[in-house]
């Protein structure tokens, strides 16, 4: 999936922006630091507005849809009012605080095909445009590497990292769209489930875990949920936990499809009496085979090693997210999230 480049607005000759960011690593919750570079078209322009915009890629659902241009999930105004001369170079620097919610693009050092960017949005003579979009890379915190590494040691497999224009319901998901990471059970579980949906919705305490089974492979879509805190990390056995999880969830799956099995059994027995042909209810098929995406195979393998967590880096304030915003100078702020 890639952006789509929207059309210049602004006319042959006008003005030419990029954004450059900080090569620093980013997780989810920090902060990116960069700025904008504005060169001067053909001839001096007033520009009303500036701003940044946090984009993703997001699916509208299973169908694959994708939105246009992506959907913008975070935004920061830069300012605006002042005049670019004509061949003016101005740089203006900012940090724009990312959500915690915002998902992950590599895991381990291995891409997720997860597609997210930061790109500038000006406005001049009544017209807007926007930039090609800077890619931004999001790595795990210790808390989501903690449980992702306790699944790689159990054995699980790394399929996808999807984005779903979605609202869980039950939690406290604030962003439009959550990341789905869909997993291959490990070999003691092949027997019970096909395939497992992990999100991860991380904030400021700490992070919820919402675990599904055969979501779309046939069969019940049990969900387990569990709420883990950014600290303590170390004192867990995480292999031992997650197995807990995983092992609820099987039973729950199972109570859901034996109770479904009886409605089914209902149903047709139903039709068998009016002389109807009833299908089988809730069986849970396997999932299609498929081939792992390249590069996605290894990454919960390598996430195998930070299960470690003597010493975790907690999520702590590392970029001074507890301080006042630094929103690049006069007249900037970024926009509430809901």
């Amino acid at each position: 999936m890639v952006f789509k480049r929207v059309l210049g607005s602004l006319g042959a000759g006008g003005p030419v922006m990029d954004t450059i960011l900080d090569r620093e690593p980013v997780r989810p919750g920090g902060v990116v630091r960069g700025h904008v570079r504005l060169r001067g078209g053909c001839g001096a322009c007033d520009l009303e507005h500036l701003a940044l915009e946090l984009v993703a890629g997001v699916e509208a659902g299973y169908g694959g849809e994708e939105h246009e241009g992506g959907v913008v999930f975070d935004r920061l105004r830069l300012g605006g009012g002042f005049r670019l001369d004509a061949r003016e170079h101005r740089d203006i620097p900012f940090t724009i605080h990312i959500p915690w919610e915002t998902p992950l693009t590599e895991v381990s050092g291995q891409p997720l095909g997860v597609v997210l960017g930061v790109r500038v949005e000006l406005a001049t003579a009544g017209a807007k445009d926007h930039g090609d979009p800077e890619p931004l890379i999001v790595c795990p915190l210790p808390v989501q590497e903690a449980v992702l590494g306790a699944l790689g040691r159990l054995g699980f497999g790394l399929v996808a990292a999807d984005l779903r224009l979605a609202h869980i319901a039950g939690t406290g998901q604030r962003l439009p769209f959550h990341q789905e990471i869909e997993l291959t059970p490990a070999p003691q579980y092949l027997h019970d489930v096909n395939e497992i949906a992990l999100t991860l919705l991380t904030g400021p305490d700490g992070m919820e875990v919402v675990l599904e089974a055969d979501k779309r492979g046939g069969g019940s879509g049990a969900q387990g949920r569990h709420t883990v805190r950014h600290e303590g990390l170390e004192r867990r056995d995480w292999p031992g936990e997650v197995d807990s999880w995983i092992r609820a969830l099987i039973e729950s799956r199972a109570t859901h499809t034996a109770r479904d099995g009886r409605t089914g059994a209902a149903i047709a027995g139903v039709a068998g009496v009016t002389g109807v042909t009833a299908g089988t209810a809730a069986a849970g098929g396997a999932v299609g085979g498929g081939m792992v995406p390249a590069g996605l195979g290894d990454a919960l393998g390598n996430l195998a090693g930070l299960g470690d967590l003597e010493n975790p880096e907690g999520p702590g304030d590392p970029e001074g997210l507890g301080g006042t915003k630094d929103l690049g100078g006069p007249g900037s702020e970024q926009e509430d999230r809901g």
